[in-house]
């Protein structure tokens, strides 16, 4: 009887620990809990208004009718002379954000300690070398950006820019300093975005405390309308004067609102070859 019990339990402790070797090998083989995905990056188009868009290539210059007489192309112009200011503004104005932004794209990032995620680079921006930290970090709610930018010997991580996304990338907003040596709110962006019939609009906000054109914006947009599909309002606080613009992406033609300039307050169009016409 002490016998029989003796080999129950030696077999009992075998089994025990083979089946213990067992576990330990198959944890060893299993792969650990995936690392978790970092967050994405909203598109560059939430960030930068496409001005390129309304400037239609070999459309641009004034064509020649019977008698060598030169047609007017003055509304087109009227429109594209204040968009052209606010391109200024942002793609030369503010170029190095911008261009750190663009650049993020190209690069991996690295998780931290608390959850958040890192994106780390050098580039350069009109022959000056830059060092830029992305910072993005993800909850149930939606994703939060920063982004500082060190030049040497001038100003080290300087926090140029800020952002929130919602989870589906569908809206969000940018808050852009002006500059390490004014280190002011100067642009506020809200953006949105219809993934299902690919159409947008992006809104900047001149924010900086104290200007005269603080409330100031440009407003762009796209839409799925056959007569005009995009847009743009300008709005100089300042003055307080709105420009209001609509044309066809593909076509060209379009037409501009201006109150102060026209002394109406009706649409002046353009065709395809952006000469004026009037309105349909």
């Amino acid at each position: 009887m002490i016998k029989t019990r003796t080999k129950f339990w030696i077999l009992l402790i075998c089994s025990l620990a083979a089946a213990a070797v067992f576990i330990f090998a198959c944890s060893e083989d299993e792969p650990t809990e995936p690392e978790l995905e970092s967050p994405q990056i909203p598109p560059v188009s939430t960030f930068l208004m496409d001005f390129g868009e309304f400037a239609i290539e070999d459309k641009a210059a004034p064509v020649k009718g019977p008698a060598t007489e030169l047609l007017s192309q003055d509304n087109y112009n009227w429109a594209a002379l204040h968009i052209g200011v606010w391109n200024l503004i942002i793609t030369v104005g503010l170029a190095v954000p911008v261009a750190t932004f663009a650049e993020s794209f190209s690069h991996r990032p690295e998780q931290q300690p608390d959850g958040s995620w890192v994106w780390s680079y050098d580039l350069t921006v009109d022959g000056d070398l830059y060092s830029a930290t992305l910072h993005g970090s993800l909850d149930n709610t939606g994703t939060d950006w920063e982004m500082t930018i060190t030049k040497e010997g001038e100003y080290q991580d300087f926090m140029w820019y800020s952002g929130q996304a919602d989870l589906f990338l569908t809206e969000g907003t940018w808050t852009l300093n002006k500059h390490p040596d004014e280190p002011v709110p100067f642009v506020g962006i809200e953006w949105h975005r219809d993934i299902e019939d690919s159409t947008a609009d992006i809104k900047y906000t001149n924010i900086e405390p104290g200007s005269a054109e603080n409330g100031g914006f440009i407003f762009y947009g796209t839409s799925t309308d056959t007569t005009y599909d995009a847009f743009y309002d300008i709005y100089n606080k300042g003055q307080n004067h709105l420009i209001e613009v609509e044309w066809h992406r593909t076509k060209g033609d379009g037409r501009v609102r201006d109150t102060a300039h026209y002394l109406d307050g009706d649409w002046h169009c353009w065709d395809g070859d952006l000469q004026d016409i009037e309105c349909p």
